[in-house]
């Protein structure tokens, strides 16, 4: 039931939150130089990142639940495949999310100390949080789904690692 797939590698999250986060920074530029409000995501975006926080959640729990040896029940092996690309994506939208709301803000430092409503400073910092809350949520769950090395399974000792190429087993 295991299949090889690649895990969330931490560096290439940080590389996608660094890269939006300049194309953030430079969109926030041209549109206040443009005088056009920020691009920053409404409030109610938030429902929608926590709905796809609590599903990933939920599937990663049932998946780990029947990883844990709770096998009363049949998992399908491709709501487990599904679970993990949901975690993956969670994670990378996560890291998309932070980095262009962390552009966002960091064009609007300067100008903290200058505004009279701080609302869409606190709306940007909402925001990065429920990124950071979507990356942690994947990755997570992704590790939920990776299953153990069977101790009484000699194959599983003499497997040879795939070093640096982030390649793990999932349930």
């Amino acid at each position: 039931m295991s299949n090889t797939m690649r895990t969330i590698r931490p560096a290439w999250l940080v590389a996608v939150a660094v890269v939006t986060a300049a194309v953030g920074w430079l969109v926030t530029e041209l549109t206040s130089r443009a005088s056009m409000a920020l691009p920053v995501l409404p409030l109610s975006s938030l429902i929608t990142m926590g709905l796809i926080v609590v599903v990933c959640l939920i599937l990663g729990l049932k998946v780990r639940r029947w990883r844990d040896g709770n096998r009363n029940k049949h998992l399908d092996p491709l709501l487990a495949a599904r679970t993990v690309v949901l975690a993956q994506a969670c994670a990378y939208a996560g890291a998309v999310l932070f980095g262009w709301h962390a552009g966002i803000m960091l064009d609007q430092l300067p100008t903290v100390a200058m505004r009279a409503d701080l609302a869409v400073i606190w709306q940007i910092v909402a925001l990065l949080a429920g990124g950071l809350v979507m990356v942690a949520v994947g990755v997570m769950v992704e590790r939920f789904c990776k299953l153990p090395p069977e101790d009484n399974d000699p194959a599983a000792k003499t497997r040879p690692k795939h070093e640096g190429r982030g390649e793990e087993e999932f349930a």
